[in-house]
């Protein structure tokens, strides 16, 4: 069950995609074209998503984002089909400012190429 009253939230990108954003000031990707909004996650579910989009993968980076900085508002709603029907994604309706993401660490997966919850 997600935290809807959750003061972290995280996002999923690549290194590449992290240095673009850090030079342009936010993170703007096309889930905000495609679907109207930027995904994010607890950390109770980030593995998740990471796990249908990045498995294997070792250059995927963990944005921390202090959800209490945000401007645009964040609507929590399904996510994927596959995902717990009970279960609620934090949806970003709008880009994401750089200055709201308190830490940028590296996720990788363990050694079968599955993302794990992360310990913060």
């Amino acid at each position: 069950m997600s935290d809807e009253s959750a003061g972290v939230l995280l996002h999923l990108c690549t290194h590449g995609e992290w240095a673009e954003a850090r030079r342009s000031g936010f993170r703007n990707p096309s889930s905000v074209a495609d679907d109207g909004f930027i995904h994010l996650s607890t950390p109770d579910q980030v593995h998740l998503p990471a796990n249908r989009l990045f498995a294997g993968r070792d250059d995927v980076v963990l944005l921390v984002i202090d959800a209490d900085r945000l401007s645009a508002p964040v609507v929590w709603e399904p996510g994927a089909p596959d995902d717990p029907e009970s279960m609620r994604f934090p949806h970003l309706y709008g880009a994401l400012p750089t200055d709201v993401v308190v830490e940028a660490r590296p996720y990788t997966p363990n050694a079968d190429g599955a993302f794990a919850p992360p310990a913060l």
